[in-house]
């Protein structure tokens, strides 16, 4: 697991907080000092966080739980739909779909079908619909896609719940806070971290800043996959062994069971053939 630097956090400008009229009093465990108006978050507990967030998201991973990322905000939005399909996870960077984790029955309804208009595009039926029911398909399907697209593959809820800006993504905080779902964020110095279970001190608005956090995020997540992969190898090989060894044990079985059955009738023919002689003699 790569080891968050100092220094290349402080490259990526990820020091750098909100102006110091709009902080939240809370954060202020995290903050370094004030220059020019503006907070400076202390990089060295950036980086302890960091680590501890990300032991915490490689035992999510490895377990094969999903990691839902979610990110609205426009210079976010990219970098996190880039580096979220990189681990396969899903993510949300258009409008949060309210209800999206309380309701979440629903929103698997609306997954499916987008399945489902896909099959009536490959089975035919879509050409047998008149001209205006294939345009309004089509934009429900496009609709469906822009905003649900990225959790197709997330059939329950998620293991744990990853969040750019707090602030602004307080809908989906207040969620997985009702559903006990933990939540990882980045928070900058404007944030309530009270809010979140595993708190990343950063610059949520640098798109520089973003990129660094997520890159070493989900580099922890791809390395607990990676476990998971190797687990999952290993019990194959070894339920494989099993399973050959049973089945020379069933064959070994069946063997000495009609060998055991040949031993019967050998011995009533051996004793016909006494009495014959016995008679003969007599």
């Amino acid at each position: 697991m790569a080891k968050p630097e100092v220094n290349d956090l402080l490259n990526a400008g990820v020091h750098f907080g909100h102006l110091t009229r709009k902080w939240n009093p809370n954060m202020a465990p995290y903050i370094y000092m004030e220059r020019n108006g503006i907070h400076i978050i202390n990089l060295y507990k950036t980086a302890a966080k960091i680590e501890e967030t990300n032991e915490a998201l490689k035992k999510i991973a490895s377990s094969g739980r999903k990691i839902l990322f979610v990110a609205t905000k426009k210079q976010a939005k990219d970098i996190v739909a880039e580096k979220a399909k990189s681990v396969n996870m899903p993510y949300i960077t258009e409008r949060w779909p309210g209800g999206m984790l309380t309701n979440f029955v629903t929103i698997r309804k609306a997954v499916k079908k987008m399945g489902a208009i896909d099959r009536m595009k490959k089975d035919g039926t879509f050409e047998t619909l008149s001209k205006k029911e294939r345009l309004q398909v089509d934009r429900l399907r496009a609709k469906l896609e822009k905003n649900l697209g990225s959790i197709t593959e997330m059939t329950r809820l998620p293991g744990a719940i990853f969040i750019v800006d707090t602030t602004r993504e307080h809908i989906a905080v207040k969620e997985a806070q009702k559903l006990k779902i933990p939540i990882f964020a980045m928070v900058d110095t404007n944030s309530d971290p009270r809010d979140v279970d595993f708190v990343i001190p950063s610059n949520d608005d640098a798109s520089k800043s973003i990129d660094k956090i997520l890159s070493l995020i989900t580099g922890a997540v791809a390395e607990g996959l990676g476990e998971r992969k190797k687990e999952k190898e290993a019990t194959s090989e070894s339920d494989a062994q099993d399973m050959e060894a049973a089945a020379k044990q069933e064959e070994t079985e069946v063997v000495i069971a009609e060998a055991a059955a040949e031993e019967p009738k050998e011995a009533p023919a051996a004793e016909a053939s006494a009495e014959e002689s016995n008679e003969n003699e007599a």
